[in-house]
């Protein structure tokens, strides 16, 4: 009796479908087939088989069962989890996990001359082409070269028949890793730490520690031993190791390197589609031990994964906003919960979360609070902007100006930290007053002086600077208000003329290779003031930065977020750190208006512990994470009257449950993005429901005009 697979399709589709399984094709669950769908074959993984008992009606068969490696039945139940938990479609999370398979691998192409086949026109130049051509063959490029003929002659050999091409497979191996070569030296509370984690990974089953040591503790050398473990215990063990920012893998790809002798799998945006598909059929073959990656580095196909690392893993860049939505530490967690595997969450700052699972006792606590070796936490001052302000026109005050003077005199580095892009934030025309708005949207166009060019780094819009203003037409109006990077270096660069400065954003790292050399040249000492956002300030070990400078601390404290306070202190405590990390003492200096703040008064105090309580304490009492659970609906669409009158037939259909609560519609803060207006719910929820339900039955009771789009957003982070 023939069978039928339920076959999941990389598209946002309901549910798996079903097809016939052709005789003799012996379909396994994971394998990746090709299936009719309408018009056209698609890809699509096998999630299921059953016989076919008795069915009345006819189904097409599976078109042909790729030659590609399967998912393993881990992934395929993260994939399944993962779209339950987002309460998204199926097939979101499974385009996530089939990326690299549907990158085109490395094929070098060579040219061969076709038997049997001459040119219909005989020229000197093709006669050259085909004298030169070896019986191996050539590349294109080559072949020209070698003729001295252009391109074109090439082609057109190629294009009638006389030519061949012939795709080679790139097969290169990764190296293996080495778990036995030394690691580095650990004082006593690492390798106490080191020991515990590797009681965990021995210990071959689930279990969570959160690893919390202060900037400069040595937290990698202390996860990197665990890594060894898990290799050492078996040599098909993986490792997975997840990071926040671009720049950061460089640095832990090296350490890596040098501990085990070969390097991990590289696994983000910035990696070219052939090295993805190579990293993601090596994890699946199991030939990649470790990878070195973003947040979708969790859906890769691991065959055997032994022990996943969360670094930073505080940082909110872990949480995917477009698309499928999703946040990597919780999902890191629950794909080692499928996968029997521990999983490590490292940070000098955790997240409240994860500090609620480490008092209560879900996770394990180890802490490291001391930093390694002689260096000791910087000293840190506020600088009370209402008592000693810039000169006017300046953002850098008298005292930081004075300690940067005082830091370059010795021949010791600064950082002047500023979480703000480009030139200056806001362009406003002196005659009328118009603010410059990205078209269609409610954000605000940031100047960029290095490219002359207005920006929306919600949108991606750009256009050049105008000379007049485009509303009142006044010529030479529009002035930049507010600091960004750039604004910054001008000002530094007026100051210290003869300083080495270098500004290091998004918009002057490109990709991971200029990361790397930036924070090289930084660590080497061949930059003298660095001008960065938050690309520079955490996981970057800098020896001589003895100075840092927070220009506008007040910056992330704006706004109705609930966790402003929370992640101003990560990521102001996380930049202060940078200074002092060797034998040299180190300093901070904090610019603000609000020094009696107590996300500044902790700062200063350096008490993490006292702020941590104050802030779980206004939590618990509102209800708020990690005492409560919070989802979020967001409806947009272009017609205001169509999304106003499905916000409120939304509403209505709202569930009625325990606990629940459900806020809104309201206007979106962004009320605005590309041309679609936008409205929100926030829902509030116990810890004890099943939010993801309750939010999937919601959206399944109303069907939205086609128009307007809903979005669900579980555990969410942004409240624009």
């Amino acid at each position: 009796m023939s069978r039928i697979a339920a076959v999941l399709i990389p598209m946002p589709l309901p549910e798996a479908f079903d097809y016939a399984e052709p005789e003799g094709m012996a379909l396994s669950v994971g394998d990746q087939v090709r299936v009719p769908l309408g018009p056209r074959d698609v890809r699509g993984v096998v999630m299921a088989l059953r016989e076919a008992a008795g069915g009345n009606r006819p189904l097409k068969p599976v078109s042909e069962r790729l030659d590609e490696p399967p998912l393993p039945p881990g992934t395929l139940a993260f994939v399944q989890w993962a779209g339950r938990y987002a309460a998204d479609l199926p097939g979101a999370p499974l385009a996530i996990a089939l990326r690299g398979a549907r990158a085109p691998p490395p094929r070098p192409m060579r040219l061969l001359r076709a038997p049997g086949v001459a040119p219909a026109r005989a020229t000197p130049a093709r006669a050259r082409v085909l004298e030169v051509l070896p019986d191996t063959g050539l590349s294109g490029a080559d072949l020209s070269r070698a003729a001295g003929v252009s391109a074109g002659v090439v082609k057109s050999l190629l294009d009638e028949g006389v030519l061949s091409v012939e795709f080679a497979v790139e097969s290169r191996s990764f190296g293996r890793h080495e778990p036995a070569l030394p690691g580095a030296e650990l004082n006593a509370s690492q390798a106490a730490a080191a020991a515990e984690l590797g009681g965990m990974v021995r210990a071959t089953g689930f279990q969570v520690a959160l690893l919390d040591g202060v900037t400069g503790s040595g937290k990698t050398e202390v996860y990197l031993e665990a890594v060894a473990a898990a290799l050492a215990a078996g040599p098909e063990g993986q490792a997975l190791i997840l990071l926040p920012e671009l720049a950061l893998p460089q640095a832990v790809i090296a350490r890596v390197a040098g501990r085990f002798g070969a390097e991990p799998g590289e696994w983000h945006s910035g990696v070219a589609p052939p090295a993805r598909r190579r990293v993601w059929e090596g994890v699946a073959s199991g030939d990649c031990q470790i990878v070195v990656g973003a947040r979708s580095a969790l859906f890769l196909p691991f065959r055997n994964l032994r022990l996943i690392v969360v670094d930073e893993e505080h940082d909110g860049s872990f949480k995917q906003e477009e698309g499928f939505i999703y946040h990597a530490r919780d999902l890191a967690v629950a794909r080692g919960r499928i996968e029997g595997a521990p999983v490590v969450l490292a940070s000098a700052t955790p997240s409240l979360e994860s500090l609620r699972n480490a008092e209560t006792g879900r996770y394990r606590w180890l802490r490291l609070a001391a930093r390694h070796g002689s260096a000791r936490m910087p000293d840190i001052d506020l600088i009370d902007l209402r008592e000693t302000p810039p000169e006017t026109g300046r953002w850098l005050s008298p005292p930081l100006v004075t300690a940067m003077a005082e830091t370059w005199a010795r021949g010791e580095q600064s950082l002047l930290f500023l979480n703000r892009r480009g030139y200056a934030p806001l362009v406003l025309c002196k005659a009328c007053g118009e603010r410059l708005r990205a078209p269609d949207s409610d954000t605000w166009l940031v100047e960029h002086r290095y490219t002359g060019r207005l920006v929306c780094h919600l949108t991606g819009f750009s256009m050049p600077k105008p000379a007049a203003c485009p509303h009142c037409g006044a010529k030479d109006s529009l002035t930049a208000i507010g600091p960004g990077v750039e604004r910054l270096e001008e000002e530094a660069r007026g100051l210290f003329p003869d300083a080495r400065i270098a500004v290091f954003s998004s918009d002057t790292v490109f990709d991971a290779r200029e990361a790397r050399r930036m924070v090289q040249t930084m660590a080497q000492g061949e930059i003298d003031i660095l001008v960065a956002t938050q690309a520079a300030a955490k996981g970057h070990n800098f020896p001589n930065l003895t100075l840092v400078g927070v220009v506008d601390a007040d910056l992330g404290l704006r706004g109705g977020d609930l966790r402003a306070g929370e992640r101003t202190y990560q990521l102001l405590a996380q930049a202060t750190g940078r200074a002092g990390r060797r034998d040299r003492p180190g300093r901070a200096l904090i610019q603000t208006y609000a020094p009696e703040h107590p996300v500044m008064q902790a700062l200063k105090a350096q008490d993490r512990d006292a702020f941590v309580a104050a802030e779980m304490a206004e939590r618990e009492a509102a209800g708020l994470p990690p005492f409560g659970r919070l989802a979020a609906a967001i409806l947009s669409g272009p017609d205001d009257f169509q999304l106003e009158a499905f916000a409120r037939t939304m509403a209505e259909a709202a569930p009625n449950a325990q606990g629940v609560i459900v806020y809104g519609p309201a206007d979106a803060p962004l009320g605005l993005v590309r041309g679609r207006r936008r409205k929100r719910f926030l829902v509030q929820a116990g810890r004890e429901g099943d939010l993801s339900a309750y939010m999937a039955a919601w959206r399944a009771r109303v069907r939205p005009p086609g128009a307007i789009r809903v979005t669900l957003d579980i555990d969410p982070y942004s409240f624009l």
